[in-house]
């Protein structure tokens, strides 16, 4: 992707890097794919605040987004790449060869007209969707079930992927985005492929407002508040808040929050830190 820097005309441009949407070919979303999306300002039912720090924001329609891939044997035509606002990555909008739409995932490399298949037997080129158990050892994936017809859950972040270091009896062994090397069972599907966007990590905002318009309001230091607000609050002048902790007194930094013991302990082989579990 490309990065566009913006001239210093106006204080907010002056750090402002942003993206030249150079793989985007159209700016009209399929209709028939969107949904309403309402905003709750972090509000519950009931109308009362239970979440901090939501508000505002630009007017979005949902994309309904294929996750399952589950169109087996059909082969598809890329129609476009499109801007997707609720999400990090593009996404590519497909049509069947028996008239049918769905939006996927789009991976880097993807180009308008090129061909793409979901099933058993397909080959693992990108953008195309199969079991794990039928692709080579070494390949980059993305949208990785974890349960079997569940749906992408794994790598679908913009420029992110996982690669297939290793096949077991009924695992593949992947090395996560995070370091992470862990089993996921060799039944489930994957699309081939680096998720678009991968330098969605470089832009910078250059203003508050922007923030504003994704929907966040400004976030208040626990410092600069009272002690009767926040375990950080308080003290003359600008003193310290001592160790980092939330509102509710937890360590922020360095405190391990994984549960112990926990189910899928036995899935993991090495740790994002390197360490490996032990069992």
């Amino acid at each position: 992707m490309a990065l566009k820097k913006y001239k210093p005309i106006t204080a907010g441009t002056r750090w402002r890097i942003g993206n030249a949407y150079a793989e985007i070919t159209t700016d009209k979303p399929e209709k028939s794919l969107l949904e309403p999306l309402k905003k709750t300002g972090g509000r519950n039912a009931q109308g009362r605040r239970s979440m901090r720090y939501i508000g505002g924001g630009h007017k979005r329609h949902y994309r309904i987004i294929d996750f399952k891939r589950d169109k087996h044997n059909i082969e598809a035509t890329v129609v476009s790449i499109e801007y997707d606002p609720n999400r990090t990555a593009f996404i590519a909008l497909l049509q069947y060869a028996d008239g049918e739409k769905r939006y996927i995932l789009a991976p880097q490399g993807l180009q308008v007209g090129a061909k793409v298949i979901a099933g058993d037997d397909v080959a693992p080129e990108i953008g195309n969707a199969l079991q794990m158990k039928h692709m080579p050892l070494g390949t980059n994936i993305h949208n990785i079930e974890m349960q079997p017809g569940q749906g992408g859950k794994l790598a679908r972040s913009a420029g992110a992927s996982a690669q297939l270091a290793n096949k077991e009896e009924k695992y593949a062994v992947l090395k996560m985005p995070s370091g992470e090397l862990r089993k996921v069972l060799i039944n489930c599907y994957a699309t081939v492929g680096v998720v678009s966007n991968s330098d969605h990590n470089l832009q910078t905002a250059g203003k508050a407002g922007v923030n504003r318009w994704k929907g966040i309001r400004p976030r208040v230091r626990g410092v600069a508040m009272n002690p009767v607000d926040h375990p950080m609050g308080g003290g003359e002048g600008k003193a310290s808040g001592g160790h980092p902790r939330s509102r509710t007194g937890k360590y922020a930094k360095g405190e391990k929050t994984r549960t112990k013991g926990k189910a899928s302990d036995k899935l993991i082989i090495q740790r994002r830190d390197g360490k490996k579990l032990t069992k």
